[in-house]
């Protein structure tokens, strides 16, 4: 574990000499506040069930404290927000999209300062109904407006896409008819990943455009390689890890991303699951085939959880190239009834949120600091890459550490 935080010092901190000038003079003997406002890494988690409605005015009474304080609890750890664009829901019926309620939602959650992504553009499982209805053409028109509707819709709050989830699976999912896995049989995974990535490119050229799956087999990067060596530009590589049958472990995490970094492009480990019952059993291939109608959450299990998060998040941490932890689900109870949450049912902490709490808001934030100019007006310190404010009489200025390892910054007062 030493291994990993000293990995992790090496690429996720700055060491600073912060000079501090009055008209053009170095300030000497000044007291001064080093204060961290946030991370630059992306700590996240998706959206709760319960927060849309609230945001959005409809609970009352027990339901909305319940909603109040996992709110609470998410802005208290995470700085990332993934909001839901399952086209089934958010459009059952054609030409009736959810986006209001989406919309005050992604608003609320900026407004708390988290960054926001959006989930997913193109999937074949949870989309559109009224596509069967089409033809492969219209289908792909469908599919291309909705992109452009809600990508230009959410711009300026939603800046991050998973354009395209779990391509791998797509063309030989067999589980039930669906209009993009017809879609994606007529025109190839590197053409339909193609068109989407393209539309949603065009849509907002700045935003960050991801491939998502669930299978880390090498079936995954030959996809990604295919689709870099035909031109497509893909900005981040989302990587699943639903670990509802055993914690991967550090060899297995280490291993995968050793498999992803030969591209040298980000990755971000979108959905990201560790239970604190007992472990799906290891024959299920397919994880929703489980079913159960209670799966607690234990004691013994929760202590566990919290030990393994723990790791997990470090040895992500520790690797230079990936960029974003995404949480899922916040609360106990949402994908598969699983004990996966960082909170119980109602809404109180569990010891992995506590482990995480102490990591990114403790180990890994560098405090109010005290600090006093020397003779050639200049503090130094070590800090996570991130914002940060300083702090001198009553002046409040703010500056960013983005660059690993040693860096020089000025600042005029």
């Amino acid at each position: 574990m030493c291994q990993l935080d000293n990995a992790i010092r090496r690429c996720r901190t700055a060491h600073v000499t912060l000079t501090l000038t009055h008209q053009g003079q170095p300030v000497v003997g000044q007291e001064v506040v080093i204060a961290q406002q946030g991370h630059k890494f992306l700590f996240g988690s998706n959206w709760g069930e319960s927060t849309i409605p609230l945001v959005n005015g409809e609970l009352s009474g027990w339901e909305k404290e319940l909603a109040e304080r996992r709110n609470e609890h998410f802005l208290g750890l995470f700085n990332q927000a993934t909001l839901p664009f399952y086209w089934a829901r958010f459009e059952p019926q054609h030409g009736q999209p959810d986006t209001r309620r989406i919309l005050n939602t992604a608003r609320w959650y900026a407004e708390h300062g988290c960054a926001l992504k959006g989930h997913p553009l193109c999937w074949h499982t949870l989309t559109a109904d009224w596509l069967l209805e089409m033809s492969n053409q219209e289908i792909l028109q469908a599919q291309l407006a909705r992109i452009e509707r809600e990508v230009t819709d959410f711009a300026g709050l939603i800046e991050i896409w998973d354009v395209v989830n779990e391509a791998v699976i797509m063309p030989v999912f067999d589980k039930y008819d669906n209009g993009i896995t017809r879609l994606c049989r007529w025109i190839g995974r590197i053409g339909l990943i193609r068109a989407m990535f393209e539309a949603t490119r065009a849509a907002n050229p700045k935003a960050t455009l991801i491939l998502n799956d669930f299978d880390v087999s090498p079936a995954f990067d030959i996809l990604v390689e295919g689709c870099l060596e035909a031109g497509i530009q893909i900005d981040a590589i989302g990587i699943q890890s639903h670990m509802h049958q055993g914690y991967w472990g550090v060899e297995k995490t280490l291993a995968v991303l050793e498999r992803f970094e030969r591209f040298n492009l980000p990755i971000q480990f979108s959905e990201n699951t560790i239970v604190s019952g007992h472990i799906m059993p290891p024959e299920i291939v397919d994880l929703n085939d489980y079913r159960v109608e209670e799966w607690p959450s234990t004691p013994a299990g929760e202590e566990r959880q919290a030990q393994e998060v723990v790791t997990h998040y470090k040895t992500l941490l520790s690797h230079p190239a990936v960029q974003a932890i995404t949480w899922w689900d916040m609360t106990d109870g949402g994908w598969l009834n699983a004990p996966a949450g960082l909170l119980r049912c109602d809404q109180s902490p569990k010891p992995a949120y506590d482990a995480l709490l102490k990591l990114i808001k403790g180990d890994w934030w560098l405090a109010p600091t005290s600090m006093t100019t020397d003779a050639h007006g200049q503090v130094i310190f070590t800090g996570f890459l991130g914002d940060y404010e300083l702090r001198s009489g009553s002046q409040r200025i703010p500056f960013a550490l983005n660059d690993k390892g040693e860096s020089s910054l000025a600042i005029q007062i």
